[in-house]
């Protein structure tokens, strides 16, 4: 009785934590901003540091259901403007971060694996991310603005002529910052939020 009890209790308090967090992720996805030579359809936001701390203080499968409340109040604040593709692609990409790096650190929890697991989340979220808009997010966007319009965004980096350059030399670089920023933070942050995830 006293076990049911404690892991009841233990699901309840995750499931509290899980909705904090990802209410968090859901406020921070609209303090966004551009990072300049980057096109402005490429914008920086701080939202998976919270499912990443999530991660990383109860494990994998958290931190990808504090990306997915993240995306469900995104959804319930302000309507799509991509028809789901933009916020489909953002948990993607955040997820392909999040759980490799939460699935290394379970495995020993250790500063080391903590910044291995987040430099491979790092790699994974930019391939996942190169190929989903190769292949999904641009050319939904070429479709409704022109490729000649989404090219014109991107001309300040050089070297940019069709959606392949675009790709290489604008979103693969882009996630890497993004990814390096996002865990940078992340790991300044954890050992002070720590306590308050494990209680």
């Amino acid at each position: 009785m006293e076990n049911k009890s404690a892991s009841a209790l233990f699901s309840t308090r995750s499931l509290a934590k899980i909705a904090i967090l990802g209410a968090l992720a859901g406020a921070l996805m609209y303090l966004e901003f551009v990072i300049p030579p980057f096109p402005t359809f490429y914008k920086l936001d701080f939202s998976d540091i919270p499912a990443l701390l999530g991660a990383f203080a109860m494990g994998p499968a958290e931190g990808v259901l504090i990306e997915a409340v993240k995306i469900f109040i995104k959804f319930l604040i302000k309507p799509t403007s991509t028809l789901g593709i933009g916020e489909l692609a953002n948990f993607t990409v955040g997820c392909a971060l999040v759980l490799p790096a939460g699935m290394i650190y379970k495995r020993n929890k250790t500063r080391k694996t903590a910044l291995i697991g987040m430099a491979a989340g790092t790699l994974i979220m930019t391939l996942i991310g190169a190929a989903f808009n190769y292949f999904v997010l641009i050319p939904v966007y070429a479709k409704a603005f022109g490729m000649e319009a989404i090219l014109g965004m991107a001309s300040a980096i050089a070297g940019i002529k069709d959606l392949g350059t675009l790709v290489v030399f604008g979103t693969i670089p882009f996630n890497l910052i993004k990814g390096v920023i996002v865990s940078v933070i992340t790991i300044l942050l954890y050992k002070k939020v720590s306590p308050l995830l494990h209680r």
